[in-house]
């Protein structure tokens, strides 16, 4: 029964294979762009994240006062206003801001790699349990190696994740579409 679904799925899917692949390409041509122009790509990337803020900063002082009780208007409206300041301050000076993002990243990729060196090992009789041990370390290697370089490669680091996402995404869709297809 799940084959005769996922073969109905992918009879549906296949008549658009094109699509996934120019949708591929072009992300693969953005990535390039992106990969050739580091520091470009990370101001884009923090004007991107502080329109994000801004707008939910926003929304949350709109939002702070549909709530009832003066306690909560307080808290959803300083939510609201720190959110917009931090986006404001991303369009005023997106260096500080990317060194700050890119501190909050290489923080995270550590912790992260760290609580997956630990799942990995507590599930050390399981097969497989070395892979999780093992991606974990690279996660928490990655970000050390983000915070050694900390402040000087944030000019450029937002700018490189955002480069290589852009071109494993644009490689896997036109290698779905061209697997569709066939």
């Amino acid at each position: 029964m799940t084959h005769a679904f996922e073969r109905t799925e992918l009879g549906g899917l296949s008549g658009k294979w094109g699509w996934f692949v120019v949708l591929g390409l072009v992300l693969l041509v953005f990535g390039f762009i992106a990969l050739a122009n580091l520091f470009t790509a990370t101001v884009v990337s923090v004007y991107y994240i502080g329109l994000l803020m801004l707008l939910g900063g926003v929304v949350e002082l709109a939002h702070a006062f549909q709530v009832k009780g003066w306690r909560n208007v307080l808290s959803w409206a300083l939510s609201g206003v720190l959110y917009t300041i931090a986006g404001i301050c991303a369009f005023i000076n997106p260096v500080l801001a990317s060194a700050v993002l890119t501190l909050l990243l290489a923080m995270a990729l550590l912790v992260s790699g760290l609580l997956r060196i630990w799942a990995g090992f507590k599930t050390k009789p399981t097969t497989g349990w070395g892979w999780i041990v093992f991606g974990g370390t690279i996660t928490a290697l990655l970000g050390l190696v983000v915070a050694v370089g900390w402040p000087v490669n944030s000019l450029w680091m937002l700018g490189l994740f955002l480069a290589v996402d852009l071109i494993m995404q644009g490689w896997t869709l036109v290698l779905f579409g061209w697997g569709i297809k066939h």
